[in-house]
């Protein structure tokens, strides 16, 4: 049984179990979720990312996390906390980053917001997380808007370019909020 990280209103933030490679591959691998990531992923570049995500989990005890609905337990997606890697990324690298990737049906509900409180949450007092970094590209105006919700403040000077894309998904732009920042960011977040 994956254990659970994280519970809100809705939603159950969890760890990873053997039968979720397959499931949230099927719920996620889609078009409209994809289109700012990279695009759809063949199988074997989910089971790669997937390996990636366990590993997190593995060797910092936290990653991008199951989003469940409590009611129904459906995967809705994943938000959590890993650290950064990506390639270009330079003094970020290994720094706590918060990330999310919400089911269609659930944009706009507020779904990823919760689940990123809860992650920032978890950050700050329970990973000890000095700053939290949140990183995006310039069309993904959705992302954006979530971050500058939680309060986040764009870091224009920390953008870099992810080599594993082309100039329609770079640079990637850099989002941060400090420890010390959060307690006055969450209380306006949920608002």
């Amino acid at each position: 049984m994956a254990e659970v990280v994280a519970q809100t209103t809705r939603l159950r933030l969890r760890e990873w179990d053997e039968e979720d490679e397959v499931r949230f591959y099927e719920v996620m691998n889609r078009p409209e979720v994809m289109q700012h990531l990279g695009g759809i992923q063949s199988p074997e570049e989910w089971s790669a990312a997937y390996q990636r995500v366990v590993g997190f989990q593995r060797d910092f005890g936290h990653t991008f996390w199951i989003i469940e609905e409590r009611d129904s337990g459906a995967i809705l997606g994943f938000c959590g906390i890993k650290r950064v890697n990506a390639p270009g990324a330079g003094d970020l690298t290994g720094k706590h980053e918060i990330g999310w990737r919400v089911v269609p049906e659930s944009w706009g509900k507020g779904i990823a917001k919760e689940a990123a409180i809860a992650s920032m949450d978890l950050a700050f007092d329970r990973f000890d997380a000095p700053q939290v970094i949140a990183t995006t590209v310039p069309a993904n105006a959705a992302s954006q808007g979530l971050m500058k919700r939680l309060g986040m403040k764009r870091r224009e000077e920390l953008d870099y370019v992810d080599t594993r894309f082309g100039p329609e998904l770079n640079p990637t732009i850099v989002f941060t909020m400090d420890r010390a920042d959060w307690p006055e960011a969450r209380t306006a977040a949920l608002s």
